[in-house]
């Protein structure tokens, strides 16, 4: 069966399956408690429960180990240890464990529930969907159930959907860490600071980077609930407008592709596709167009960068759209490359289809279809600070559920973790992996890579030597994805540990510019779809 086929096979299994899903899931909170449902009480904390609280994950396994060993089948130790073993990034480990478990007790919705877990970070989240449902057969009770459905309904768009299951999961279970963070993320920004800091006053089994995220995030958080909404909301009557790409050089040569923005009615020459996402400038170019500062500097969000500050600009204008109000990323540092101003990462436009058409060096931005409930879609903005979204203080946003409108059914589904694009893909016709759809159009970057355990699985993995640097490569890689196939030889293989972690699924690579330059690929980010097309003899991007 060739790969266009398998994919939409997969995909009709998808939808039957998430109809049949959110039928069954769907059911009142209210009416469940009331029903049969109790909240969950839950015993007091064992010396594992307590290290695994306290990210000292080494101990934790020990301990669980050493009490399934006197206590073998024990559901409670068994979920202790599997999540302990997640949180080590000891996947296989833990599906190992979870498949002894229900080789013993195979009518567990926990342990049915611990499996759909482990699925879901192995990257294999079509598998997710099959497993809830024989666990909510079992138990519908189960808040780690509605968890897990609520995390494979955010990865698929379902953001109403997810937002829903999180709520039944905290009727449940209040007290739950996992669920608890996730039902903070639903709740008015003001109520949401003071879950947030009541619940990092307590152990939750995250470990330092983590916790960082978390204070960084409540930081944020505290500054925009100060400060008047930043809406970037479009003021021009268009609601189109097609941007040529603009080449950004370095020492004379081509080094990146960008557009060209105002900010504040000056010209800035940004790059696309890079840096840490929304829109980003150096500190001079800031200070040039007049930008009002927001927030302090902070620290960098990884070792290496740079601090930032958030500030904003009265319009920024690209090509016919102008939108006012809109906060922006400052980098407290001077700029390092020869042209260029910042970055811009495509998921800015999120409120509009994105078409890059890669051959004619240009993006296009258009409307996206309105919702069914809808008479016209709203009025598109721009997001270019993560999770500065304009949101009231007093005011819960909005989620809404994936919509594929008539003249978007040739579209593929994608999946959506944060800012990223995430493709299943086909790679020699063996299993399907989850690759990042990298758009970025830095000319230095590496492009299309792979992980090194999947390229030796599919390929022959040889090496090359650069200043005594040794990298590894693989020839003959065919990847299906989204009704396209290419084959590429030269494939870098990477090491996708750090990002698996932090999409909390397993990643096997990216599909990058050498896959993709022939193509025109167009993005709908707000309900997860793409779509490929290919156009022969049309130019070719470099």
């Amino acid at each position: 069966m060739s790969g266009r086929v398998l994919a939409a096979a997969a995909a009709r299994r998808f939808l039957l399956l998430l109809v049949l899903l959110a039928a069954v899931l769907g059911i009142p909170a209210q009416r469940l408690l009331a029903a049969s449902c109790s909240v969950v009480k839950h015993n007091p904390p064992t010396d594992a429960d307590k290290a695994f609280l306290a990210a000292d994950f080494t101990k934790a396994e020990n301990l669980f180990r050493t009490g399934l060993a006197a206590h073998p089948g024990d559901v409670d130790l068994t979920a202790g240890l599997i999540h302990t073993l997640l949180r080590e990034q000891k996947v296989q480990e833990a599906a190992d464990a979870v498949k002894t478990a229900l080789a013993a007790n195979a009518n567990s919705a926990p342990l049915l529930t611990l499996r759909g877990e482990v699925e879901f970070r192995q990257g294999e989240p079509w598998v997710v969907e099959q497993t809830v449902l024989a666990s909510y057969k079992l138990d519908p009770c189960n808040p780690r159930t509605r968890l897990l459905f609520a995390r494979f309904a955010t990865v698929n768009s379902r953001y109403a959907t997810a937002r829903q299951q999180i709520q039944i999961a905290h009727q449940f279970d209040p007290e739950d860490p996992e669920i608890r963070a996730a039902w903070i993320q639903t709740l008015p920004l003001k109520q949401r600071i003071a879950e947030e800091e009541a619940l990092l006053a307590t152990s939750t089994g995250n470990d330092a980077d983590v916790l960082r995220q978390m204070h960084t995030e409540l930081d944020r958080w505290k500054k925009q609930v100060s400060e008047p909404a930043r809406t970037c909301q479009l003021v021009s009557k268009t609601t189109a407008a097609g941007l040529p790409f603009i080449r950004l050089m370095a020492r004379q040569h081509p080094r990146a592709y960008g557009l060209d923005v105002g900010l504040n009615g000056n010209s800035t020459r940004l790059q696309l596709g890079g840096g840490e996402g929304g829109l980003t400038v150096y500190r001079a170019v800031a200070e040039r167009a007049g930008l009002k500062r927001i927030t302090p500097s902070e620290p960098g969000a990884y070792p290496g960068a740079k601090p930032t500050y958030v500030a904003y600009a009265e319009t920024i204008k690209v090509g016919d759209l102008e939108f006012q109000n809109c906060p922006v990323t400052v980098i407290d540092a001077g700029n390092p490359n020869d042209d260029g101003d910042g970055n811009i990462g495509s998921e800015v436009f999120s409120d509009f289809l994105v078409t890059f058409d890669y051959q004619m060096r240009k993006m296009q931005l258009g409307p996206l279809p309105p919702r069914p409930a809808e008479a016209s879609a709203p009025a598109p903005r721009l997001r270019t600070v993560t999770g500065w979204d304009g949101e009231s203080a007093d005011s819960a946003s909005v989620a809404y559920d994936r919509f594929i409108a008539p003249e978007m059914k040739d579209y593929t589904q994608a999946y959506r973790v944060g800012n990223s694009v995430i493709l299943p893909a086909i790679v020699n016709g063996a299993k399907v992996k989850l690759f990042n759809l990298d758009m970025n159009l830095d000319l230095f970057a590496p492009t299309t890579d792979i992980a090194l355990g999947v390229a030796k699985e599919v390929s022959k993995v040889y090496e090359k030597d650069f200043g005594g640097a040794k990298v590894s490569f693989a020839d003959d890689i065919t990847f299906n994805f989204a009704r396209m196939s290419q084959k590429l030889n030269g494939v870098n293989t990477t090491d996708t540990g750090m990002t698996s972690k932090n999409a909390g699924m397993e990643l096997s690579g990216s599909i990058g510019r050498d896959a993709i330059k022939l193509l025109i690929l167009h993005v709908d980010y707000r309900d997860g779809l793409v779509k490929f097309e290919y156009i022969p003899d049309r130019g070719s991007f470099q």
